[in-house]
Formats: C-alpha cells, structure tokens, sequence
C-alpha cells in the first residue's frame, strides 16, 4: 500500500490571519477547498496543512481542541537545503511565530524549528543522506 496524499488537519482561532501567515511564508493555497472555515496550505503537490476553526474542527472530533498550552503533534517539513530552512523559520518568526530551539547541525542534517501563531509546532529540516554516518 502507498499513499498518494496526506492532508494534516490543524485547529485554528482565526483562519484569514492563519492564510496571511502562511502565504507570507512563501505558500500557496488551494482556494478550491478553503473557504470561511478551513484554508488548505498547498506545502507541495500532495502535502497539505488543512487549517480548520476550532468549531468546525470540534465536529471531527468528541475530543476537545488543545488549548495552546500542550504538544498534540510536531509537524516536522523536508526543504532542499540549509539556507531553505533558515528562510522559512526567519519568516515565521518575522511573521508572528516563536522560535522554540536553536537551529540542529549534524553536518548529513539541519534543522530549526518554530511555533506557529496558533501554537503548531514544525520542525523544518535538511538532510543529505549520503552524508548520513553509517551505523556499526
């Protein structure tokens, strides 16, 4: 079996500022499927963040929405390369979003990570396999 989408469905208080956020971090959404309660974050041609109100998420589900102040998930995001990474986390944090450690070196992989302003944890790395130590 294999899978050929994954859409990651994330509460959210305010959906425009949630668009206006990400866009600013250089993504594009899909219009088609966002609307005045959701906003689909194209992250590639089949990685999608679904950004969904809290009271519309609500009806997904019979557990209660976290309330910011607890990890359900770390969203953890592959770029093509170090200065990538650094751009995208640089974004955020300009945009309203907190740096939660300093950035990772490896030497095979890098990488930094944030809050966004909903309180979603992403992790945005690099990784060169090929540089990847061998394990003994």
């Amino acid at each position: 079996m294999k899978i050929n989408q994954i859409y990651v469905n994330l509460p959210v208080k305010d959906i425009q500022k949630t668009k206006e956020f990400w866009m600013k971090l250089g993504f594009s959404i899909n219009e088609q499927i966002s609307d005045e309660k959701t906003v689909c974050v194209i992250l590639n041609e089949n990685i999608f963040a679904m950004f969904i109100t809290e009271e519309y998420f609500q009806t997904f589900s019979e557990r209660p929405v976290p309330k910011g102040d607890t990890t359900q998930v770390l969203v953890a995001i592959g770029l093509d390369s170090r200065e990538d990474v650094d751009q995208v986390v640089n974004a955020a944090v300009e945009n309203g979003a907190t740096q939660y450690e300093e950035p990772q070196d490896y030497g095979w992989m890098y990488h930094n990570s944030f809050w966004d302003i909903n309180g979603h944890g992403w992790n945005v790395t690099f990784a060169d396999l090929s540089q990847m130590p061998s394990q003994h």
